[in-house]
């Protein structure tokens, strides 16, 4: 009787495909951020090594996510980021990156759904996105004062619905905001020293985040 107490009081273990299947991302990301980014040069090699764990992701969300809208969509956003990585590889393709990981943005949004809303939420992360960007602003050129305001808009939006959600869209959705806020700093403002491998972390971190939350309880806000 004993046993049995122990064996029930014990936490069910993770399940080994489930873990196994992220594997390839793991050391994905770990191929790029130690062999790759410390001197990475625009190349087509580089840019597969930074899109491979978003493949990754987006073959574990295909292979593991029930079917549904959710799942689909998520799966759409993280082909749409990957496109995203190989483009951002060309710095003077920065317009047409962002225009991709807005895309995934939508996306994600998508989704998430409208439902709950938490209005109090939208209006924390309206102040925050506000307040952020007005910081931003006079350090960006002019062309891309109003792509940048529209894609503030749709990452708080995402933002938004992904702290709404919970669970590990809700962190996704932070470490999103944290990679861009560090990126848009890094870019415009001054250089960090630490900066390209905070970024691609925690953007890592979230893509891993979100992609999870396609296999939680209770994932299809759309079904």
């Amino acid at each position: 009787m004993e046993a049995d107490a122990r064996e029930s009081g014990r936490r069910p273990s993770p399940d080994p495909p489930l873990c196994w299947s992220l594997v390839p991302f793991f050391g994905s990301c770990g191929l790029y951020l130690f062999l790759w980014l410390p001197a990475e040069e625009p190349s087509w090699n580089s840019a597969l090594a930074k899109c491979l764990p978003i493949l990754y992701l987006a073959l574990f969300v295909y292979n593991t996510a029930p079917s549904g809208p959710y799942g689909r969509f998520v799966w759409l956003g993280l082909l749409c980021s990957a496109l995203g990585d190989i483009v951002l590889i060309w710095p003077n393709q920065f317009l047409f990156g962002m225009t991709a990981f807005a895309l995934a943005y939508l996306l994600y949004f998508k989704a998430l759904g409208w439902q709950p809303t938490h209005k109090a939420l939208l209006e924390s992360v309206a102040a925050v996105i506000v307040l952020y960007f007005g910081f931003l602003q006079p350090h960006l050129p002019s062309r891309l004062s109003f792509p940048m305001l529209v894609y503030a808009v749709i990452l708080g939006l995402m933002l938004w619905r992904a702290l709404a959600r919970g669970g590990s869209a809700a962190l996704g959705g932070l470490f999103f905001s944290i990679s861009d806020a560090v990126l848009a700093w890094d870019t415009f403002i001054w250089s960090l020293p630490s900066g390209r491998m905070i970024i691609m972390v925690t953007y890592y971190a979230a893509q891993a985040l979100l992609a999870l939350s396609t296999v939680e309880e209770g994932n299809d806000p759309l079904a």
